[in-house]
């Protein structure tokens, strides 16, 4: 089963619409790092005998707080990154009205490292230099590795804030509701919570489901377990 179609349409309107890199990466990471970081402070509060209102209190706390303050951080982030690739696509744009031999020469040498060779060549280089939109673009994959999508801030912003509040609050609901042995069930929670992470993860790879499970599984389990150790040292 092919993953596209590759009729004569179908092509056109999928190079001419690119999906771009959406928001996997950003609900990936903010899932795992709302789960390791809720949880620690669940196993490390738990691990110094302290009560489940404080465990809620200081979970609740960074569910919302260490969240928007990741959501914050990723949109500052991907920001910088959208205004460095207009800082480069001006000065590609000031290069090539003054120095266009120049920048024709750099065309080329990326060309040729893709394995052209004359004339086909100095065909492509002078079809690309003849459109300076295509020019641009070529130079900023070709010379900087920019892809031609620009990010999209506040959509990774939401992706990293929302990823983080849905996985941050597993840990903390045996607590929330009142429940008997709320830490175990916590524990419990929390590693499945992993294990699915893990697991929806693998859609987009070519690793198997169960492999990159125990790998989140681990990730994960390790966070807790320092931080269980560290609270225990304090227990009261």
């Amino acid at each position: 089963m092919t993953e596209h179609g590759h009729t004569a349409q179908e092509i056109s309107q999928r190079i001419g619409s690119p999906p771009g890199r959406g928001v996997l990466r950003d609900a990936v990471y903010g899932a795992i790092d709302g789960t390791v970081t809720t949880f620690a402070i669940v196993a490390g509060v738990a691990g110094a005998g302290l009560s489940p209102l404080i465990i809620v209190a200081l979970g609740v706390a960074n569910v919302l707080a260490d969240g928007f303050s990741m959501a914050a951080a990723n949109y500052s982030g991907t920001k910088a990154e959208l205004e460095n690739m207009g800082r480069i696509r001006s000065i590609e744009e000031r290069h090539i009205q003054k120095f266009p031999e120049g920048e024709k020469l750099e065309v080329r040498e990326i060309l040729a490292r893709k394995g052209l060779s004359d004339p086909v060549l100095s065909q492509a280089t002078d079809a690309i230099t003849q459109n300076q939109e295509n020019w641009i673009a070529f130079m900023m994959e070709g010379e900087y590795g920019l892809g031609g999508l620009d990010p999209h801030p506040l959509k990774s912003a939401t992706a990293t804030f929302l990823a983080f509040l849905a996985a941050g609050v597993v840990p903390l609901l045996p607590f929330l509701l009142g429940l008997k042995n709320a830490f175990l069930i916590s524990c419990l929670l929390t590693l499945s919570t992993f294990c699915v992470i893990g697991a929806l993860k693998s859609l987009w790879s070519l690793r198997a489901w169960w492999r990159s499970s125990i790998e989140t599984l681990l990730i994960g389990g390790g966070a807790a377990i320092i931080a269980f150790g560290v609270g225990s040292l304090f227990h009261v």
